[in-house]
């Protein structure tokens, strides 16, 4: 008698799907943020899963800072031309000559904060009503706070103590003018998981993800690659590293671990060996014990 039993992959796939058609049914303006990480490359091929042979019927936004990595926006045209999706894109840089956001002055400077008004501008520009995002529960104490459905008030703004109860995998999209959703389809599971996910379905991703050659700087216990957009000191070397990033972000808080992982394989194996979190070389993260619970409430990703 054949086997009708799922795979812990295959099961986590269900979900997120179920999820990205209950985001269809309930919402009248959704998108999908799209950073060109690895959660969001995700995001976006269960949303291609979802819905096949349709097209996606949600347009990917990139909050773009202007301190991306070359790669990533590399990628991100690549894919969109691919899916022949829609790409809408805020501009950080716009934010701060249209007096919207204050530029962070400074050696460890980022736009990282300021893309939040960037962020909540595009939202309500574009009238969108759910903004569906690859954050996880095992990421960040922070994240795993988030329900599926996270409603936002109006002011764009997350209030962890005031959230819908989601039983039985029942979401409640209901809101008011001008309030909004994030939509966490990924929220159960694990950066493993990802991996793993990608693996089996031979997802492309961009080749940061990679181990390879880079020059980078040892900056609060990480390497963080030389840029344009970040001021070196003087007293510290510049110098060429094998490394790749577990994590993609903003190019000025994303640092790179050393590693020989230039395969899927690899990486697998060396996330299953890992004994620290994912986004500890995130400078960002490192500014308080709440730096990410602090922006998610303004409105963050």
């Amino acid at each position: 008698m054949k086997s009708y039993n799922l795979t812990h992959l295959k099961e986590l796939e269900a979900e997120s799907i179920y999820v990205l058609r209950e985001v269809f049914a309930q919402f009248e303006n959704p998108a999908i943020l799209f950073s060109g990480g690895k959660d969001s490359i995700v995001v976006t091929h269960l949303a291609r899963k979802a819905f096949h042979p349709a097209k996606i019927p949600f347009p990917l936004v990139h909050i773009d800072t202007g301190h991306n990595f070359p790669e990533t926006i590399a990628f991100r045209d690549k894919l969109v031309e691919t899916l022949g999706a829609k790409l809408v894109v805020g501009s950080v840089q716009k934010s701060i000559n249209d007096g919207r956001a204050a530029e962070e002055r400074g050696k460890n400077a980022t736009r990282n904060a300021i893309q939040t008004v960037t962020l909540l501008d595009t939202i309500e520009e574009n009238q969108f009503d759910a903004a569906i995002g690859g954050a996880r529960r095992d990421e960040e104490k922070a994240r795993a706070k988030e329900r599926f459905f996270s409603h936002r008030d109006e002011f764009g703004q997350w209030d962890p103590k005031n959230q819908r109860p989601e039983l039985w995998n029942i979401f409640n999209g209901k809101q008011h003018h001008g309030e909004h959703f994030r939509v966490f389809p990924l929220s159960n599971w694990t950066e493993m998981d990802v991996w793993q996910y990608i693996l089996a379905e031979n997802i492309g991703i961009p080749s940061l993800y990679f181990a390879h050659k880079r020059k980078v700087i040892r900056r609060s216990n990480t390497w963080l690659p030389v840029s344009d957009f970040i001021q070196i000191d003087p007293k510290e070397e510049v110098v060429e590293k094998v490394i790749r990033f577990r994590t993609l972000g903003d190019i000025t808080i994303t640092g790179g671990v050393e590693s020989d992982a230039d395969t899927l394989e690899k990486i697998v194996e060396e996330v299953a060996a890992a004994r620290n979190t994912e986004r500890g070389d995130r400078e960002d993260d490192k500014r308080s014990e709440t730096a990410m619970e602090d922006r998610k409430r303004q409105g963050y990703f």
